[in-house]
């Protein structure tokens, strides 16, 4: 009797637990509803689905708008070339025109040769007036582009700086017959050549160095102990201070061998 007893315990404790599993696996899949069921309650999931139906929309509406104006540019080729077998044209003639340099070397030589234009006493040298100040930055650009010209090519130039000088600016003017007159401005044996655009369009095409061959070439690297190539130096006469004492009269006076900003052209390079 006790092991009946015994069996009906555990076969009832077996149904129980066995009811427990089955109604925990009920209540999970009841608390899991589909996916399905989910996407159809849940509104984003809609306008998800709606937006991406609207993109591929716009991309439908966008290929078709591409395909009309193709088929424009289509149409109007054909025409094209259905008129331009129907009616040939003719061969239209190509004008060729002078470069830039080409230009600059027919003013230059018309320039070099003409005798009206001279600058007395320079027949043996280069003569270059330019200015050291930069006021004007596209002057002092050219001024600075000549000089390193003529540097690379080693030859002695004399170049007169209006800007420490102002009588190089006056003998200019005197010899171009112009009052308002660019810088630089080139003679070569004592002819006047032009300005920078010139030489620098001659020595691009090599003309310039053909013109500088007869002239003697400095040691590379040479600078002038006296000036430092500056061209100038403060007056010995009244160190510069362009004045003067008169010891008979007891008066200062103004320096005759300087220039207005108290130089002299340096001995050493420019005798």
């Amino acid at each position: 009797m006790a092991e009946s007893g015994n069996n009906k315990t555990k076969s009832s404790s077996g149904l129980m637990s066995f009811n427990r599993s089955f109604r925990m696996h009920a209540t999970t899949a009841e608390s899991n509803p589909p996916k399905v069921h989910l996407l159809l309650n849940n509104p984003s999931s809609l306008n998800r689905a709606a937006s991406i139906s609207k993109i591929y929309n716009s991309i439908d509406s966008v290929t078709g708008k591409v395909k009309k104006l193709r088929s424009l540019f289509e149409s109007s080729k054909s025409s094209s070339s259905s008129s331009n077998l129907t009616s040939p044209k003719e061969p239209s003639h190509v004008v060729l025109r002078p470069t830039k340099s080409i230009g600059y070397c027919s003013s230059f030589s018309s320039s070099f040769n003409n005798p009206l234009i001279r600058l007395p006493g320079t027949e043996d040298r280069i003569v270059v007036y330019l200015t050291s100040l930069r006021g004007i930055r596209r002057t002092y650009e050219d001024c600075y582009a000549v000089r390193m010209i003529f540097r690379g090519f080693r030859v002695w130039v004399d170049e007169r700086d209006i800007s420490m000088d102002a009588a190089y600016k006056k003998e200019l003017q005197s010899v171009l017959k112009a009052k308002n007159v660019s810088l630089p401005q080139v003679f070569i044996k004592g002819k006047h050549v032009g300005g920078a655009d010139v030489i620098k369009s001659m020595f691009e095409v090599g003309e310039l160095a053909k013109i500088l061959d007869g002239f003697p070439r400095r040691q590379p690297g040479f600078v002038c102990e006296g000036c430092g190539d500056i061209r100038f130096v403060p007056c010995g006469n009244c160190s510069g201070s362009r004045n003067l004492f008169d010891e008979d009269e007891g008066l200062l006076k103004r320096c005759l061998e300087c220039n207005e900003n108290g130089l002299i052209r340096c001995p050493d390079c420019c005798s």
